[in-house]
């Protein structure tokens, strides 16, 4: 399972035991704020694409979306979404778990600016009833993202 995965990448980093595993699931953005007793704007969900000849994940807020026009400026191809089974095996974790963290090799992960009104977020990690808090700083340190990207609007 991926939450062991991304149990052993934190552990390298000494954070593991920040992993929160909830008795609720986490799959959504609502059921992850009901349970993490947060604003769902503060729930980092990652969402996964196909890309021109790989795989992108976008870490917005939980309360936008993606904007295609904006996605197509960045990323030069159509905001395709992986299915299930692709998200599984080309990113390394199951929908409603899917995290920046311990993914594949060759995948692209990008932080939306959406994220950078809040001091601190709630990205999975790797399961659909488990979370992480975590400052921009520290998600950007562990996430080793490719950039600050602009491809949301609000739902």
């Amino acid at each position: 399972m991926s939450i062991e995965r991304v149990t052993a990448y934190f552990e390298t980093l000494g954070i593991a035991d920040r992993i929160r595993v909830l008795d609720a699931s986490s799959a959504t953005v609502a059921l992850a704020a009901q349970a993490l007793h947060c604003e769902g704007a503060r729930i980092a969900k990652t969402l996964s694409f196909a890309g021109t000849d790989d795989v992108i994940l976008v870490v917005t807020a939980g309360d936008m979306r993606i904007d295609n026009a904006k996605y197509r400026a960045q990323f030069g191809c159509k905001a395709k979404m992986l299915t299930p089974e692709e998200a599984v095996t080309r990113v390394g974790h199951a929908v409603g778990g899917v995290c920046p963290f311990a993914v594949n090799d060759g995948v692209g992960i990008y932080l939306d600016v959406s994220l950078q009104r809040f001091e601190t977020v709630f990205p999975a990690c790797g399961s659909s009833n488990s979370a992480i808090e975590l400052t921009l700083e520290e998600l950007w340190q562990y996430a080793r993202p490719l950039g600050w990207v602009d491809v949301c609007k609000s739902m």
